[in-house]
């Protein structure tokens, strides 16, 4: 009889792992130490070490990077580690680094910014965003239906937790019970849509999903639509992409500051990175000339023009700024679908789709961080979230109000600015690939989105008289100056980032788990 054969992992996988078992081990070690430490230590302390784990890891994350950037197209193939379902690629590191970098900057802003009384459990709430972090990255690098699937329950139930962090505020309990409510709706959602696919495959792999889809799509065609459908309206939920979004505006609100900044980049980018990674190893294979290769990347095109419409209108009227960057999150979710759908699109292949969709992620992330430490700032100072909050910024801390002018106009897409870049890039990709409409889209929105992003600055520099002066504790200062430079940075040179990119990624090495 024969036994069935179990791939071992060995040390040199461990060594590749070592960025995801660095926070594994972190994370129990540091919830020992909260365990053991008396009250009258100050649990910043957790906050401090679950950084110093977090730039380890990332150490690993670049170093490997680095290692590959050296290498031949031929000799940075893909290293896929328990029968295929977990994989170390390009792709993944990128996205690792994008996740660990998010996860830090929370951290940074949370770092003697969150007052005992808000946040009762502060030890829980640093060391909870580590295995947050590891299920993000075990997302990124997934190569199996089970894989992502326990990553996503893990970077669900964590988030879930985090943003009922403030226990004593009723509008912070609600909004948890909404998102955990609605999170397992969606998580349920996509695990229908996953035993579809086990049905027509008989395997969880990516790459025996993609041969068994290739080889019966006629026969399966229904069940393929349904599957993606599914999948899709869950990971809509995730990514708050309408008309999955009404959860993200009370939830951004009800959370603690830097969770709603988590919540819209951090958790955005690992589900962005698992469509982005299931569609292309998947469903690419089903062949350019039948109408399901062309209608599955309508969908996703919908979903993202619906997105930016929807959002962009919706933050109109909004004086509220968490609701407001909330419903820009929505609108910016809409962007970066557009270049994860273009390559579906059968006649025109855009083969550079996935650098314009790291920049503007890097774009977004620094946009978005840097936002929410200022408005931290800002709501420390003024007590309420209210857009009248800011005004008059610029009398009382010149800097602050130059540093979120760049963050706003960077957001709006205005030259020369990350954002704007971002953006551009993605509106030459839909043109290159014959998809007009989509770029329209994307360029009225931009467009109409200037009126709510100037918001900010008719507050800054044209209202009030308040002279009260604004503390900027040193670790959000740190985080709104690296995100302004950094965004100042691509900006004035993104050519080199988007070669950078392209270099390290490679579609078949990467995405075409064949």
């Amino acid at each position: 009889m024969d036994t069935p054969h179990v791939q071992l992992l060995h040390l040199a996988d461990l060594a590749l792992l070592a960025p995801e078992l660095t926070l594994v081990i972190a994370a129990i070690v540091i919830s020992l130490i909260d365990l053991a430490l008396p009250r009258r230590i100050h649990r910043d302390v957790m906050g401090v070490l679950s950084l110093l784990a977090i730039a380890v890891s990332l150490g690993f994350v670049l170093l490997k990077l680095y290692q590959r950037a050296k290498l031949t197209a031929e000799a940075a193939q893909a290293v896929q580690l328990l029968e295929h379902s977990y994989r170390i690629d390009g792709f993944a590191l990128i996205v690792k680094a994008i996740i660990l970098i998010g996860v830090g900057f929370v951290i940074m802003m949370s770092l003697g910014n969150l007052r005992k009384e808000e946040l009762p459990n502060r030890g829980e709430y640093y060391y909870l965003l580590l295995p947050a972090a590891i299920g993000g990255m075990m997302m990124a690098s997934s190569g199996d239906l089970i894989t992502l699937y326990v990553g996503l329950e893990l970077l669900s139930i964590t988030s879930y937790i985090l943003v009922a962090m403030k226990k004593n505020d009723s509008k912070s309990t609600e909004s948890a019970f909404k998102y955990t409510v609605l999170g397992s709706v969606a998580s349920a959602f996509i695990l229908y849509g996953m035993s579809f696919l086990y049905g027509i495959s008989g395997s969880t792999a990516f790459n025996g999903i993609a041969h068994a889809l290739a080889d019966r799509t006629a026969g399966f065609e229904p069940l393929i639509y349904v599957s993606f459908i599914l999948m899709i309206v869950g990971f809509g939920f995730k990514i708050a992409a309408a008309p999955f979004h009404a959860w993200a505006p009370d939830v951004y609100q009800g959370a603690p500051t830097p969770i709603s900044a988590f919540l819209g980049v951090v958790s955005k980018a690992a589900t962005l990175a698992v469509v982005f990674r299931m569609f292309y190893s998947m469903y690419l294979g089903l062949g350019q000339d039948m109408a399901i290769y062309s209608d599955l990347s309508t969908i996703l095109l919908s979903i993202a023009a619906l997105s930016m419409i929807v959002g962009t209108t919706m933050a109109l009227r909004q004086a509220n700024v968490k609701r407001l960057l909330a419903l820009s999150g929505i609108a910016n979710a809409g962007y970066l679908l557009v270049p994860v759908s273009l390559n579906l699109f059968g006649q025109h292949l855009h083969a550079s789709n996935f650098a314009e969709f790291i920049y503007y992620l890097i774009a977004y992330l620094l946009m978005t961080f840097g936002a929410f430490a200022v408005h931290m700032v800002i709501e420390r100072s003024s007590g309420h979230d209210h857009l009248s909050g800011y005004a008059g910024l610029y009398y009382r801390s010149p800097w602050l109000a130059v540093a979120m002018t760049v963050i706003v106009l960077s957001l709006a897409g205005i030259p020369v600015t990350a954002g704007f870049f971002g953006k551009l890039f993605i509106i030459l990709g839909a043109i290159a690939s014959h998809t007009l409409w989509i770029a329209i889209v994307m360029m009225v929105a931009s467009v109409v989105s200037f009126y709510f992003y100037f918001g900010f600055i008719r507050q800054m520099y044209m209202r009030g008289d308040n002279e009260e002066a604004v503390r900027i504790p040193w670790t959000q200062g740190l985080v709104i100056i690296v995100c302004v430079l950094a965004i100042v940075g691509l900006g004035a040179f993104p050519n080199p980032v988007i070669q950078a990119l392209s270099r390290v990624f490679s579609i078949g090495a990467d995405l075409l788990v064949r």
